[in-house]
């Protein structure tokens, strides 16, 4: 397992200044890339397959999150943008609609939206606690501040954690509350359908009666728009797919280079899904000492990175329907690429 560390972060100014104040949140960590012996096994797993991949917890090192940031600002990216106009849009009636006093975010990064729905919650005045999730410390501990100064008197409680198993670790929430649970960026279709089901029923979970989850999806619509989101004409999403590379190679002393790899983004129509692959410009022997294994890489052959899984109306609904949620809402761009919809207990 990995480590569980509490922060109570003090202004460094303040500390200078013999006048250190504890500010008002705290961070629970419960994960260390390097001594996280089931995140190295299935990483081990993944790319000793006969179709070897890498999961996608690895594209999230600070420096991943940092490159990730740049993507969503990107024009062919338009997924960002979009459901930001979707929550400008909706957010104060679903807050107001559903009486909610606190907000779980799932995969919360630098926390940029989370703004609109917490200022929605602040002018319902209902807004009393913010728990941001996410794999990486270091964004967590960067939001965790700005949020806490920008809302005073709001608690906020960061849980860093892998969200495949970590999600129990999340506070429960006041008897005399309502929780929203965010779930983003159409962030559910980098799983493929085990995990997808496997996932939302864990979201399931943290939810009791009165409660709702939001959550962002990606839907299938013309695929020259979909690639052109994954292989951007700046080259960033291809930097992001090798920074991948490099954060095994940091977490575990492996030796390949990046830059020996494509990036390689590709639509599926079948399984209605963006691919990502790194592609092997030479034959490659990866050694990564810390897991114990040489992967052999040839030229021409990929590694795949991430899955992109495109979604409709209906998808969705059944997806919700067999973790035993109803679907409450569901609102569309007027171009039908990307939806924002609420979920509730059944």
């Amino acid at each position: 397992m990995g480590r569980r560390v509490t922060t109570r972060a003090t202004p460094p100014d303040a500390t200078r200044l013999g006048t250190a104040r504890a500010l008002p949140w705290r961070l629970d960590c419960h994960v260390a890339a390097g001594d996280d012996s089931a995140a190295a096994d299935e990483l081990r797993r993944a790319l000793g397959a006969p179709r070897p991949w890498i999961p996608a917890r690895w594209f999230y090192d600070d420096a991943g999150c940092d490159l990730f940031v740049q993507i969503t600002a990107l024009d062919e990216y338009y997924q960002t943008r979009t459901e930001q106009a979707l929550l400008d849009e909706h957010m104060d009636a679903l807050v107001r609609g559903h009486g909610i006093t606190e907000l779980v975010e799932i995969g919360s990064g630098a926390a940029r939206k989370t703004r609109t729905i917490l200022d929605g919650m602040e002018g319902a005045g209902t807004l009393r606690r913010f728990i941001p999730f996410d794999i990486s410390p270091g964004a967590i501990t960067a939001s965790a501040a700005d949020i806490a100064a920008a809302y005073p008197g709001v608690r906020v409680h960061g849980v860093a954690g892998d969200f495949s198993r970590h999600l129990s670790r999340i506070p429960r929430r006041p008897a005399d509350g309502r929780r929203m649970v965010a779930f983003l960026g159409g962030t559910i279709g980098n799983l493929d359908p085990p995990k997808r089901r496997t996932m939302l029923r864990r979201l399931a979970r943290l939810l009791r009666p009165g409660d709702c989850l939001l959550m962002g999806t990606d839907l299938a619509h013309d695929p020259e728009v979909l690639v052109r989101a994954y292989d951007d004409a700046e080259g960033i999403t291809a930097e992001f797919n090798r920074n991948i590379i490099r954060h095994i190679n940091h977490a575990y002393a492996g030796d390949a280079d990046p830059g020996h790899f494509a990036h390689v983004a590709r639509w599926n129509a079948r399984a209605s899904r963006i691919e990502m692959h790194l592609r092997a410009r030479r034959d490659i022997d990866w050694n990564i000492a810390g897991l114990g294994i040489v992967v052999p890489i040839e030229a021409g052959s990929t590694i795949r990175t991430e899955i992109s899984c495109k979604f409709t109306r209906e998808s969705v609904r059944a997806m919700y329907e067999d973790a035993g949620l109803a679907l409450a809402a569901w609102n569309e761009d007027p171009l039908g690429r990307y939806a924002l919809s609420v979920a509730t207990p059944a």
